[in-house]
């Protein structure tokens, strides 16, 4: 798991950057209901998604929340209210927000009991009408149908915690119904085989893949003997879902 304190200083620049943050927040908003007042990130990082997302839809009061002192203080440069927070436990009152965005969240936890609490959370404090907007399937976005992919096939997991059904299934329970999809572009986010070998030497895929032993080492060489090892493959599409409290 990455020490997201110390990677908060090169989050931006090594995921995408604005580009990548302006689709989100565009797809995002195209979600929301024009009527929405206040808008919870949580997750929110370096705030970067966050700020786009304000500046997309003036008059919303979008607030900020992570867990990482590191990205919280990032964050709080460009969005006003930033609060340190788990968002299994946050310190707002039942049915306070209009919306909630949960972005490239879900699939960095280590259980679905885990994603069952946030969404579970995020129920709690929205508001009857209200809006969760999160990523799903995270990981399958990337590097489909590439020359990377065919090499990841055989070690990859069968039950992300991230899965669309796995977090409809929570929503459904904790009273969220299902009311929209988008997809969007991550803008800079191509990996190349030589990239990709160095994330799975340094463990930066246990959500997405099981390597035992040395695995590892094994598929991060088919790795660096692929055509071209320095090319980044295609940008991934991430998919977002959203869902409405009754």
């Amino acid at each position: 798991m990455l020490d997201y304190n110390i990677e908060a200083a090169v989050y931006d620049t090594t995921r995408g950057g604005v580009p990548r943050a302006e689709a989100a927040a565009s797809a995002v908003l195209g979600l929301i209901p024009p009527t929405t007042r206040t808008l919870l990130d949580i997750g929110c990082g370096t705030g970067l998604v966050s700020e786009r997302i304000a500046l997309g839809r003036p008059g919303l009061r979008v607030i900020g929340a992570d867990d990482s002192p590191g990205m919280a203080r990032m964050a709080h440069q460009r969005i006003d209210t930033v609060t340190l927070a788990d968002a299994r436990r946050l310190p707002l009152a039942d049915a306070s927000v209009d919306a909630i965005t949960a972005i490239w969240l879900l699939h960095l936890l280590s259980s679905a009991d885990a994603v069952r609490d946030v969404v579970a959370e995020a129920a709690r404090v929205l508001r009857p009408g209200g809006v969760l907007v999160t990523t799903v399937d995270k990981d399958a976005g990337h590097d489909v149908g590439s020359d990377i992919d065919e090499l990841f096939a055989p070690y990859r997991t069968s039950h992300p915690t991230d899965a669309a059904e796995t977090v409809a299934g929570h929503g459904e329970r904790c009273g969220l119904e299902r009311v929209g999809e988008a997809r969007f572009t991550g803008h800079g986010q191509g990996r190349s085989p030589l990239t990709t070998a160095r994330a799975v030497r340094q463990g930066k895929f246990a959500s997405r893949l099981a390597l035992p032993g040395n695995a590892a080492e094994r598929l991060a060489m088919r790795l660096t003997g692929l055509p071209e090892p320095d090319r980044p493959r295609p940008d991934p599409a991430y998919r977002l879902l959203a869902f409405r409290r009754a």
